[in-house]
């Protein structure tokens, strides 16, 4: 049964893909709080790794893509480590662009980064959790965009749609050793969120659109990962974990010419 220690991940160690920065920075700082022994990849090194109470996590140079970079990095992680208790899936993302003006060779590439490289990420991670006598979770970090239109990256909602079908299959597949889950969130305010909205006042009003009164923060999304991961959710699997603050208003409450507005 699982006790108020539940969230306590000390002797654990897990890996964030993209943890560099943004959402996966903020993912990998709370499992370094919560006393986790924290490994961070991406294609290069940052300045600053996440950190908390003297803590800091490791970088391991890895292409989520190439399936050489990952054979290495998971040979590094077993030699180093010994094994992996969670693996968070959070690498992927996408530039703006209109379907009718992208090249098959850019959405081959979105559906690649974001949904074959995690799957691919995923198998080596199962194969070494499933020799562990604890097992290990699988965290999918996915997005609304697989559940509503995403105009300007609609190759990424497509492949986001694609991981929440792959986790239901991969969750039964790899069980009862491996959990396999998907948490979706809706928009994060990171570093990079004025790329996306503007200033400041950019970024109140699309969170003044949400019935939270604001956008995620990638501590947000971490803690869910963090939940989701412990014994608290041991009986999730093949689940899709929504954190959208309420969701979207519907667009025609704004257009409607209400007698209440």
């Amino acid at each position: 049964m699982a006790n108020h220690n539940s969230l306590d991940f000390t002797g654990k160690v897990v890996l964030v893909t993209g943890g560099t920065k943004g959402v996966g920075a903020g993912i990998a700082q709370c499992f370094i709080e919560a006393g986790a022994r924290v490994l961070v990849c991406g294609r290069n090194a940052p300045e600053a790794l996440p950190e908390a109470d003297g803590r800091q996590a490791e970088f391991l140079p890895a292409d989520v893509r190439d399936a050489d970079s990952l054979a290495a990095l998971f040979a590094a992680i077993e030699e180093r480590c010994g094994r992996l208790d969670v693996l968070v899936n959070n690498a992927g993302g996408s530039p703006f662009a209109l379907a009718d003006e992208a090249s098959p060779r850019f959405h081959e590439s979105i559906i690649r980064l974001n949904l074959i490289a995690p799957l691919n990420v995923a198998q080596h991670a199962n194969r070494l959790m499933q020799r562990q006598a604890e097992g290990g979770v699988i965290v999918f970090v996915g997005s609304i965009s697989a559940l509503r239109p995403s105009p300007g990256t609609a190759a990424y909602g497509a492949a986001k749609a694609g991981v929440l079908a792959l986790v239901s299959s991969l969750a039964v597949e790899w069980a009862p050793k491996v959990r396999v889950v998907t948490v979706s969130p809706g928009l994060v305010q990171t570093e990079q969120a004025h790329l996306h909205y503007g200033d400041a006042a950019g970024i109140a009003a699309v969170g003044a659109t949400i019935p939270a009164g604001r956008m995620a923060t990638p501590e947000d999304i971490g803690n869910a990962c963090l939940y989701i991961a412990s014994p608290l959710a041991g009986y999730a699997s093949g689940c899709n974990l929504l954190l959208h603050g309420g969701g979207e208003r519907p667009a025609f409450q704004a257009a409607a010419n209400s007698a209440h507005q």
